[in-house]
């Protein structure tokens, strides 16, 4: 597959990043507004890559163009998400960017969504 037209996007209305490829939504990161005592952030909770699109680094595609956006929009990340503290662990660079997960970001999260 040519990564080079795989594309990420915001949809605030559903509250993620999408990964395209096209049209055709083949990932997501989720996430939820809250408003810290240290400012506006947004917690990451879960990020997904479809099977068919595994191996090929997509889900770190997908992390970095929206923890990018993220703080390009003055947003601190918090990082629910096991897959994003992983990347985070990675990619010092951003890790100034980011909150640690306190009790009130976990009872942010949609419930379906906890483990």
């Amino acid at each position: 597959m040519d990564t080079s037209a795989v594309t990420v996007r915001n949809h605030p209305d559903r509250q993620r990043y999408e990964l395209l490829d096209g049209e055709t939504v083949i990932g997501a990161a989720d996430w939820v507004p809250f408003e810290g005592a240290d400012g506006p952030q947004r917690i990451f909770y879960h990020t997904t890559v479809d099977d068919a699109y595994g191996g090929q680094g997509l889900a770190s595609v997908l992390a970095r163009r929206a923890l990018d956006d993220t703080v390009g929009a003055g947003l601190v990340v918090v990082p629910v998400c096991p897959y994003i503290k992983t990347w985070l662990r990675k990619h010092p660079d951003h890790q100034q960017h980011t909150a640690p997960v306190r009790p009130e970001h976990l009872a942010a999260v949609p419930r379906q969504a906890q483990p």
